[in-house]
């Protein structure tokens, strides 16, 4: 899965948060829901329009560029 798949960022959609592709849902609420120590199970019930390719897909892409720097 390539990045425009997975995040997407629109100054016209949730004002250019970094949201997952296709939805409104901004990558934020999948941190505050980790950082809570929810699952991820716990957030893709909570937001059925994110796909578990995507939220992985982001952690890991997350963790690439982390590595990266």
């Amino acid at each position: 899965m390539d990045r425009q798949q997975i995040v997407t960022r629109d100054p016209e959609v949730m004002n250019g948060a970094l949201v997952f592709a296709g939805t409104r849902v901004p990558v934020e609420i999948l941190i505050q829901h980790l950082a809570a120590g929810d699952s991820i199970d716990k957030f893709l019930d909570d937001f059925p329009s994110v796909s578990r390719e995507q939220t992985v897909g982001y952690l890991e892409m997350t963790l690439h560029e982390a590595e990266a720097a």
